[in-house]
């Protein structure tokens, strides 16, 4: 496998993560042991990033089951994904962040991303209703080690996003 290292805490992160969006369903469910199955290979070829989202039906639940059963949680990066564009109140980071962490059976998450940034003005309207210093506040209680966005737009919006956080 091959890793490259984040600057910003010297984390070693696979080149290849594990999207946990898509595991195979029996009877409309997760198939819990199919999947353990395929993040357990993952793991042992030395993927150690796992990303999940909120709105990932059954996703978190899962990765936090594998995590548990394996003991593995100091060997992966978990990054999951608010959705933002649900948010509508300062409260509802909250909601969603504690939400996400009892689905995972998880204290904090390694990658905490804005799931679907489409443009700098759906950044700024979470920063209107206080993401900047709910961040802040979940990264000083260690509860999120890095922040980040998922994307779906085009290279000016994106040039954008990146120049509006570090």
């Amino acid at each position: 496998m091959q890793y490259r290292v984040n600057q910003k805490n010297k984390t070693k992160l696979s080149v290849l993560g594990y999207g946990c969006m898509r595991f195979t369903k029996n009877g409309g469910t997760i198939d819990q042991k199919k999947a353990n199955e395929e993040m357990k290979r993952a793991l042992d070829l030395g993927v150690n990033y796992f990303d999940t989202a909120y709105v990932y039906s059954g996703s978190e639940v899962c990765l936090g089951k594998f995590v548990k059963e394996y003991n593995c949680r100091d060997q992966i990066n978990v990054a999951t994904k608010l959705p933002q564009y649900k948010v509508t109140k300062p409260e509802e980071f909250e909601k969603y962040f504690s939400e996400e962490l009892e689905r995972l059976q998880m204290d904090y998450v390694d990658y905490y991303l804005m799931h679907m940034l489409n443009d700098v003005n759906s950044w700024n309207r979470l920063c209107e209703l206080g993401a900047l210093d709910w961040i802040k506040e979940k990264k000083a209680l260690g509860q999120i080690r890095n922040i980040g966005f998922s994307f779906h737009g085009g290279t000016k919006a994106f040039k954008e996003l990146i120049d509006a956080y570090d």
